[in-house]
């Protein structure tokens, strides 16, 4: 056995091909694959038609009783919007989801970045929520005393405790 490496091959040309690929073979390649692509494209083309024409065909009478009426009632002539403005009453199903939500979310956004009047009577204002925290965090959350939380708490427990004692009361008459 040997331990020695071979650097170049058997047939002593290096560890490189020698010979490059022929630029006519190349340009055969490009061109097979343009028409095969050409191919394709008039192909599909074909079977849209086909299948148009056989959608066409397949299309119910309509009613002789229906005025301006399209050529092509699988598409909506002009405007889509006026369209159905005109062709269906209200209430309407939402017919642009994406356009309805961002308009939301837009009017939702103006709310919270700017000023402006919840209650004008009651002198209630709406602030930015930016400036809302910048106010917070100067001023920290409100806090009661604890006096006042137990007073609190105490209060809630006799009102509940007469109004148990007063359903006692009525389940007795009931009786």
């Amino acid at each position: 056995m040997s331990d020695e490496t071979k650097l170049e091959n058997a047939n002593s040309h290096g560890s490189y091909e020698r010979q490059d690929l022929s630029p006519a073979g190349i340009l055969y390649f490009l061109l097979g694959l343009a028409v095969a692509t050409l191919l394709c494209v008039f192909a599909l083309r074909g079977l849209f038609v086909f299948l148009e024409n056989r959608e066409k065909a397949s299309q119910p009478q309509v009613s002789p009783l229906v005025t301006n009426l399209p050529a092509d009632t699988r598409r909506i002539p002009g405007d889509p919007e006026e369209y159905l403005k005109k062709a269906f009453p209200d209430p309407r199903l939402e017919n642009d989801e994406s356009k309805n939500f961002s308009k939301q979310r837009l009017n939702e956004e103006q709310v919270l970045y700017s000023y402006g009047w919840i209650d004008e009577k009651a002198g209630t204002l709406r602030i930015p929520i930016e400036r809302a925290m910048d106010l917070l965090e100067q001023r920290g959350l409100p806090v009661r005393s604890q006096g006042a939380v137990r007073e609190n708490a105490a209060a809630k427990m006799e009102s509940s405790r007469k109004q148990a004692t007063k359903s006692e009361a009525v389940k007795k008459d009931k009786k």
